[in-house]
């Protein structure tokens, strides 16, 4: 039985704001950078660099994008608990799964070759 309580999503005015400004620091880049085409490419991609950088700042100020650095570090917290198996574990469970696809395809080949001499020497009578 799940006991834990459902997760409620307050969004502010003031964190719609930020994600909308960094909704427009996005286009803001991307225009930046075709509306310097004439230009030197490293000024364009220093405009496209910094606004993109700036897009990404403003979003991390924002609830979602806290939410996204603790959803990060939830999992990283996670991933520490994991028991990784040793080396020679590893290759045991590798070979192991190596024997299993070599007895099934050579099942499925014997039983390819079974049905087919069945049905076209048995019972059509095909001889090739």
């Amino acid at each position: 039985m799940n006991t834990s309580a459902p997760v409620e999503t307050v969004t502010s005015g003031a964190d719609k704001a930020k994600l909308a400004v960094a909704g427009l620091l996005v286009v803001a880049a991307v225009a930046a950078y075709y509306v310097l085409g004439q230009k030197d490419l490293w000024l364009r991609v220093l405009a496209l660099l910094g606004l993109l950088i700036a897009a990404v700042a403003v979003f991390f100020t924002a609830e979602p994008g806290r939410a996204l650095v603790a959803y990060g570090r939830d999992s990283v917290r996670e991933l520490k608990k994991v028991v990784w198996p040793t080396r020679k574990e590893a290759t045991q469970m590798t070979l192991y799964v190596f024997a299993f696809v070599f007895v099934m395809a050579l099942f499925l080949w014997v039983t390819d070759k079974t049905l087919e001499w069945a049905l076209y020497d048995l019972i059509l009578g095909w001889k090739r």
